[in-house]
């Protein structure tokens, strides 16, 4: 199953996309996808209410994707977890995984514009598979991790990387600007990605092909970063866990290149959808 929301920012509804293709309105089902719903078996209770109700359900053509969670308590990133990206930037591989959070301020629809913050030198762009946990989590054996997850998403792992690299302290600073982490358009559920270790990820910049890697580069993957994360917090029904990012970012090109306003990125992931944003300076 596909899950969407759509509308004005903070006024979504949710909606699902039907095996026919069709994008409908689910609003009467009478929940959103936060961690109240995952944390009910939502995704199941909203399959069997569709089969009573799909066809009453008013089909809608999206203005606006917005987040496919809303409000999850918080984001999870992981760092240098792809191989050739731990090479591009000239960074020993990982022994563990690097952790760090972005704020849920961040959060953004998934062709929302990208503002670019102010002062900043060195906004950058990573495409990542997101891991949306369906349960509450915590010391989660590694053989059980698979029943922790309600599905994944695409999303944008924005970086100001002066911010981030250069002004001491956690990476937080450089990752949690407003609009940072666009997430969407889709969480598909787990049952419809049989294998999120071996996934086709990509990412233009003004058409220019500069991310195409695979999920498997991944140095730990999908279950060793859920049974991992767990073993130093609890998480949450629809917190997000983004999985790192494969080489191509900006930082790691020669000569270095960061947005500028006015350029389109575009990426995405093999059957998960795809993302559009156009930069624009801070206002």
């Amino acid at each position: 199953m596909k899950l969407f929301r759509f509308g004005l920012p903070d006024h979504e509804h949710p909606g699902v996309v039907l095996p026919t293709g069709q994008h409908i309105d689910v609003t009467h089902f009478g929940e959103d996808y936060d961690e109240s719903f995952f944390a009910s078996n939502g995704p199941e209770r909203l399959a069997h209410w569709l089969t009573a109700h799909a066809h009453t359900c008013p089909e809608v053509t999206p203005d606006r994707f917005g987040p496919c969670v809303k409000r999850p308590s918080k984001i999870v990133c992981v760092g240098l977890n792809y191989a050739k990206h731990a090479a591009e930037t000239n960074a020993p591989v990982p022994t563990e995984p690097i952790l760090f959070f972005k704020s849920t301020t961040a959060l953004s629809g998934p062709n929302d514009t990208i503002v670019i913050p102010k002062r900043s030198e060195k906004t950058d762009w990573e495409v990542e598979l997101a891991i949306i946990i369906g349960k509450r989590a915590s010391y989660v054996e590694l053989d059980d991790a698979f029943d922790y997850i309600a599905g994944y998403a695409v999303h944008n792992d924005y970086s100001e990387r002066a911010w981030q690299l250069e002004r001491n302290g956690q990476w937080v600073k450089g990752k949690s600007a407003d609009t940072f982490a666009p997430l969407g358009p889709y969480l598909v559920t787990k049952d419809e990605v049989p294998e999120p270790n071996n996934l086709p990820l990509w990412l233009n910049l003004n058409g220019e092909e500069l991310q195409n890697s695979n999920t498997d580069d991944m140095i730990f993957n999908v279950p060793t970063l859920v049974s991992y994360i767990s073993q130093f917090m609890t998480l949450l029904p629809g917190d997000v866990i983004s999985t790192g990012t494969p080489a191509g970012v900006g930082m790691g090109l020669k000569p270095q290149r960061f947005l500028k306003p006015g350029d389109v990125v575009e990426l995405g992931i093999e059957g998960l959808g795809s993302q559009k944003q156009v930069a624009v300076s801070f206002q």
